[in-house]
């Protein structure tokens, strides 16, 4: 039978706290994270730990992601990564390429495959993946470790490491087969600091656009993945870390900024950084992403509050330079 889970990361910044987790139901699952790391980390972190877990099994393993990044990097990526010694296409070195090789080394004589799924929009196990992996970020924010969960039965315990950059041979818990390289990275080995290495969410890097032959590295448009970007720096707002720290805000919201409430109460960025408030019980709903031009993309959505109260609005961002802010909000409540 097919083991079937989800795999999800979180971070509260990007860099900042940040957290993992994979679930195939409610007695098998397992979370992780760190007190800095990039959401990107997170959801390569979910799958390299759920693949460690899993390699005494003798099952396919099925995985189910939200993130293109992930699934792009495996299985269409890595091949010509290897090949050019762990460079991308543009000769730049490949970002997380610790994670990345333990990947690969988890992944020989294994049956696996990658599905993607929508984000946000109430598939069961990416739902819990993405609350497991949430919560995690969370306690690290505030200097906790959260509950690990039970695991996968049988499983050597061969997770994570402490470190999202290095992670720890998986040992002789990684199957490998009989054409399989040396043993994975070791946790001596001299990376880059994720802030370093890892493009946050404030910037469009190579990381997040297809070149011509469907390999990460291209500087070409981006396509989808600036709507994506634009959606979770979107999301990000309606995190009390974002909305608490005045940096933050400074990177994500233009000077010019504007906010038309369902109140109809117009406040300036200053003021929203002022505002004494918490959003973390607030519910977005993506309705529609439009590219009104190269750097220009509009965000229609839908919030539902703790109290049940909804509200449809817009947002408006644009690109300046090589970062996106939004200079525009406005929300009205539904009827």
């Amino acid at each position: 039978m097919t083991i079937i889970a989800a795999a999800d990361g979180s971070a509260l910044g990007n860099p900042g706290p940040a957290g993992w987790a994979w679930y195939i139901d409610d007695s098998t699952w397992r979370c992780g994270g760190w007190k800095r790391g990039t959401n990107n980390q997170g959801e390569l972190t979910a799958v390299l730990d759920l693949l460690r877990q899993t390699a005494h099994s003798d099952e396919p393993l099925h995985i189910l992601c939200d993130s293109q990044y992930v699934i792009n990097s495996v299985t269409k990526w890595m091949k010509g990564w290897k090949r050019k010694g762990w460079k991308k296409a543009d000769g730049k070195p490949v970002l997380n390429v610790e994670v990345m090789k333990a990947l690969d080394e988890a992944m020989q004589g294994r049956e696996v495959t990658f599905e993607w799924v929508k984000g946000h929009a109430g598939h069961e196990l990416n739902e819990k993946a993405d609350a497991l992996a949430n919560g995690a970020a969370k306690a690290h924010s505030t200097r906790k470790e959260p509950e690990p969960g039970p695991g996968f039965p049988g499983a050597q315990d061969v997770g994570a490491g402490e470190d999202p950059a290095v992670p720890p041979a998986a040992g002789g818990a990684a199957r490998r087969s009989p054409s399989a390289g040396a043993s994975g990275t070791s946790g001596a080995t001299t990376t880059r600091s994720a802030a370093e290495s890892e493009p946050d969410l404030f910037s469009l890097d190579a990381n997040t656009s297809a070149g011509p032959a469907g390999e990460e590295g291209s500087s070409s448009s981006a396509g989808p993945a600036i709507e994506d970007l634009v959606v979770d720096l979107e999301r990000s707002l309606l995190t009390d870390a974002v909305r608490r720290n005045r940096r933050t805000l400074t990177r994500l919201l233009d000077v010019r900024w504007r906010q038309v409430d369902a109140a109809g109460r117009t406040r300036t960025r200053r003021e929203l950084g002022d505002a004494d408030e918490s959003v973390e019980d607030v519910d977005l709903e993506v309705v529609e992403t439009r590219r009104l031009g190269d750097d220009v993309v509009l965000v229609l959505w839908r919030a539902t509050a703790a109290g049940g109260e909804i509200s449809l609005g817009s947002s408006l961002w644009q690109r300046f330079g090589d970062d996106w802010k939004q200079v525009y909000r406005q929300a009205t409540r539904e009827a």
